[in-house]
């Protein structure tokens, strides 16, 4: 695959921007969380949070959290009990409470106390992913990254930009074709367009202003 055009990319942004405001879509929960506060302590814990989770539920349960739990080093003196009662019920949150006063316990010992601003850093803590990771270094520190979860790696393979099998081989091609102004919003937008339009079931293609031109990678039936 070689580099995407800089002019094609903002176009594929402005139309799918202007579909999801007509749509009148909200920001993802992790979004709003760091347009509130960018701490990168906040933007990791709700990322794990948000994991399998609906984004309202993500909200709340973040809310919950960071009243009880403010900063990391709190964090770290909470049994996983307690925390899992104040992200419940978000999926998993017994597993997401022992994990999360694990990586606490880590940055502590680790990183006195401060989130690694470093992707490998990132991926050694229990549990953080690819998207946690670029999550963090997008939001919480507003480091260039990738991140690349189940909707960006469903419709850029729809669209055709990439021809991989998971989202870690996505993140990778896309670091290599995509100009890297586009790195930081292109989680925000295009995981609210799969959400709403180009849904992993059933996407609404006869919704979509570029269905014209995609090639529809992967979709079986449409609406």
């Amino acid at each position: 695959m070689k580099m995407l055009e800089e002019k094609y990319v903002d176009s594929i942004f402005r139309a799918f921007s202007d579909e999801l405001a007509a749509l009148g879509s909200p920001l993802p929960s992790v979004s709003m969380i760091a347009e509130e506060d960018s701490d990168p302590y906040r933007v990791l814990a709700s990322t794990i949070i948000s994991l399998r989770t609906k984004d309202e539920v993500t909200m709340a349960a973040s809310k919950r959290l960071f009243a009880i739990a403010p900063d990391i080093r709190t964090l770290a003196g909470l049994d996983p009990e307690m925390i899992a009662d104040a992200i419940k019920p978000a999926g998993f949150y017994r597993r997401k409470g022992e994990q999360l006063r694990n990586i606490a316990r880590i940055i502590l010992e680790k990183h006195d106390g401060i989130v690694p601003a470093d992707m490998d850093e990132l991926l050694a803590l229990p549990g953080v992913g690819i998207k946690t990771a670029s999550l963090v270094l997008n939001l919480g520190y507003g480091i260039d990254a990738v991140c690349v979860d189940c909707h960006v790696h469903e419709i850029v393979n729809r669209l055709g930009w990439v021809a991989t099998k998971t989202p870690e081989e996505t993140e990778k091609e896309l670091r290599r074709i995509l100009p890297k102004r586009f790195w930081i919003p292109l989680n925000e937008l295009l995981v609210r367009y799969g959400q709403k339009v180009c849904t992993p079931v059933s996407p609404f293609c006869s919704r979509c202003p570029e269905s014209f031109r995609c090639p529809k990678n992967g979709v079986g039936r449409q609406r």
